[in-house]
């Protein structure tokens, strides 16, 4: 008797057990490799925290690596992911030029790769891109720039001072065009005068988005342009770790006191660190993109993609990689200031109050 009910008790811990097993087999989909460029940025850390809670909770296993700006061991982390077997790459990258030969691994295994915020250019093994309208940013930038100064009813002319981003990110020329697309007619006109003459991608951008790279050229151009007392009055920068840096640098001469107040500075991504500024009165704006809501349709269209579906509203006319037009989501971006600051990152979470403190 006692034997019966022992092995009674155990064939229903078995059942139980392989339920539980099936349950947990059918949860898990599979691994999506993630590879994410730095965690020196806010930006990357919350992307990458994001996009795998997102993926996880469609029940895949992630692996979230980041190269910490190291474009070799960018391509030893994905090379990696693709040895071992993932069904997905999903690739923010350091260089967009630099994956093709890895790329062509995860084609010929059958993995489908997004380029996640940052095009990757010069291959055919991109099969999808999410970002937001990088254009559409440089536009917000130019034109808080513009609100600041108080132009047309205050004319000018205003000295204005032009940092891009990093030129091995497709992105950075889509807001250098958007924000020119603005400010150049008024160059043109006379109204804006980039008194440095420093124009131009190749003259302005900013390797790697490092913040000490913004802060060395502007005390290179307040020493070589400004010495002769004149004013800065505003500054295109692309980042908000770049605009970090260049407030250091103006603070160093004098910037930010009643004689000599701050320029109109623009920036991107909203961190923490530069809404701040903006309080403060430092920075005069930045860019929201809500990362939250990238990872979150990254993250639908990995799944729409792996089983078997079509993901909905894609662009399949504007991001051309130098092989082909990388079908595209793009999502909209807002400017934020000092007026609507707590409405936009505050009270939609994006950024807790105490942060702010």
């Amino acid at each position: 008797m006692k034997l019966a009910k022992s092995l009674a008790t155990l064939l229903t811990v078995s059942a139980v057990a392989l339920v539980s097993s099936a349950a947990v087999f059918a949860q898990d989909k599979g691994a999506i490799g993630i590879a994410m460029p730095t965690q020196s940025s806010l930006r990357w850390i919350s992307d990458g925290n994001e996009l795998k809670a997102a993926l996880e909770a469609k029940g895949y296993t992630v692996n979230l690596q980041y190269a910490e700006d190291d474009i070799p061991n960018q391509l030893a982390q994905v090379e990696n992911m693709v040895t071992t077997g993932v069904e997905a790459l999903v690739v923010a990258s350091i260089d967009g030029t630099t994956l093709s030969s890895v790329l062509q691994q995860a084609a010929d295994s059958g993995i489908k790769v997004v380029a996640y915020d940052r095009l990757i250019r010069d291959t055919g093994n991109v099969d999808y891109y999410t970002t937001f309208d990088n254009f559409q940013v440089g536009v917000l930038q130019a034109n808080s720039i513009l609100k600041g100064l108080g132009y047309p009813e205050n004319p000018g002319p205003f000295n204005i001072e032009l940092f891009g981003g990093s030129p091995d990110d497709n992105n950075a020329f889509f807001f250098y065009d958007g924000a020119m697309s603005v400010l150049q007619p008024l160059i043109d006109k006379g109204d804006l005068v980039v008194k440095s003459g420093q124009q131009g991608m190749e003259t302005v951008g900013t390797l790697r988005w490092d913040g000490a790279v913004a802060q060395a050229r502007m005390d290179n151009l307040l020493s070589s342009t400004y010495s002769d007392g004149s004013r800065v009055d505003a500054v295109l920068s692309p980042y908000d770790g770049l605009s970090r840096g260049i407030i250091s640098s103006l603070r160093g001469v004098g910037y930010g006191s009643a004689d000599q107040p701050w320029p109109i500075i623009s920036g991107q991504d909203a961190e923490a660190p530069s809404v701040k500024a903006i309080i403060a009165g430092e920075q005069y704006s930045t860019v929201y993109k809500d990362t939250r809501e990238l990872a979150r349709v990254t993250a639908d269209l990995v799944e729409t993609v792996l089983t078997g579906g079509t993901p909905d509203g894609l662009d399949t006319t504007t991001y051309e990689n130098g092989v082909k037009v990388v079908p595209s989501i793009l999502l909209t971006p807002y400017e934020v200031d000092k007026t609507n600051y707590q409405e936009l990152v505050v009270d939609s979470g994006y950024i807790k109050p105490e942060d702010l403190q």
